[in-house]
């Protein structure tokens, strides 16, 4: 099918505007990134001094959120919209946000511009992700009790390995593939949320090699949480921080991927309806919508704006009365609602 129709910016922004709204600040991306680690290691050693399981749980309800949001950082990185130079973008999407999650930059910006090219069309590698919807409520109950029991971690987390020791082998081996056309997904384990856990990152020796790389960034910033937990406070801070990926990182990114496309329009030609916007409280906004992602009907018909600025487009569609043409949902319960119609 044809891409997606894109949407000229200069029917909602004079140039001013648009330059102002698109432009990448130096420091807030930083900023946003260290407020992430921050809200993080606070919820954590708080809880980690409390000695209580209350603050235990609370801590894992947060740091979930926060993981949540370094992936949705390193998103925002993959369109060069953290920072305005393409090094520290890249470093700042690679090491210090998608590395502590398990995701690795490059591939995920290559599949991800897929997506925006043909979103909910049959060529979007993430069609699969709202293709099962509406389902019942009793098959959402089985996924939310695998992510809350870490069955959905060790699954995508097994599969990734796997293909990362495929690849540690072909190194050892001395194996240098001809380097292939970009596959669009590879290494997107913990951005996406699917019934099988995880989106196959590899065809070939290149991509299992890529995986590797992956594993390994992601294996070095355990270790130096890890060593930092055992010098500072023993186990029980980095216990938290992998409680948190294990089970509440992966009910947020799996409520955000529904909010996010399940039950739009499937092949329209119509930009304004192939993504849900989703007002969100602070309740929401510390766990399943970190850093703006709820905005994703603007993301998706200005991708290049960043994150931080995505209200102000979400205000200028609503003074040119395009709200009504957009599916906005009026919080992440209706939406789960929604798409459990099938009850």
């Amino acid at each position: 099918m044809p891409a997606v129709r894109l949407l000229p910016p200069d029917r909602f922004f004079d140039r001013t505007e648009w330059a102002a709204v698109t432009r990448a600040s130096s420091w807030r991306g930083v900023w946003l990134v260290a407020h992430a680690w921050i809200v993080s290691i606070a919820a954590i050693g708080l809880a980690a001094w409390s000695g209580n399981p209350a603050a235990w749980l609370l801590a894992v309800i947060l740091v979930g959120g926060r993981q949540l949001g370094l992936a949705i950082l390193m998103h925002d990185a993959a369109h060069g919209a953290l920072h305005p130079n393409r090094k520290v973008n890249n470093f700042l999407g690679q090491w210090l946000t998608g590395a502590a999650v398990g995701s690795d930059l490059i591939a995920y910006r290559t599949y991800h511009l897929q997506h925006h090219k043909y979103t909910q069309q049959p060529e979007d590698p993430d069609l699969s992700l709202s293709k099962p919807f509406p389902t019942t409520r009793a098959s959402l109950a089985r996924k939310i009790v695998r992510d809350l029991t870490g069955q959905t971690f060790f699954k995508q987390r097994m599969a990734q390995f796997a293909y990362a020791i495929a690849g540690l082998k072909a190194m050892l081996r001395g194996e240098r593939p001809e380097k292939a056309p970009a596959g669009t997904k590879a290494g997107t384990p913990f951005n996406k949320q699917s019934d099988d856990g995880m989106t196959s990152p590899t065809a070939d020796v290149a991509g299992a090699m890529a995986v590797t790389r992956a594993v390994g960034r992601f294996l070095l910033v355990q270790a130096v949480l890890l060593a930092a937990s055992l010098l500072l406070y023993g186990w029980t801070p980095y216990l938290l921080w992998l409680a948190g990926l294990a089970t509440t990182f992966q009910l947020y990114l799996r409520i955000r991927n529904i909010a996010e496309h399940a039950c739009t329009t499937t092949g329209s030609q119509d930009p304004f309806t192939h993504a849900r916007t989703t007002h969100a409280g602070w309740i929401a906004r510390a766990t399943v919508a970190p850093y703006w992602v709820n905005y994703h009907a603007e993301h998706h018909l200005f991708m290049g704006v960043p994150c931080y600025r995505l209200p102000e487009v979400h205000a200028a569609l609503g003074r040119a009365g395009k709200h009504e043409a957009m599916t906005i949902a009026p919080s992440y319960g209706a939406v789960l609602r929604q798409v459990t119609a099938l009850g």
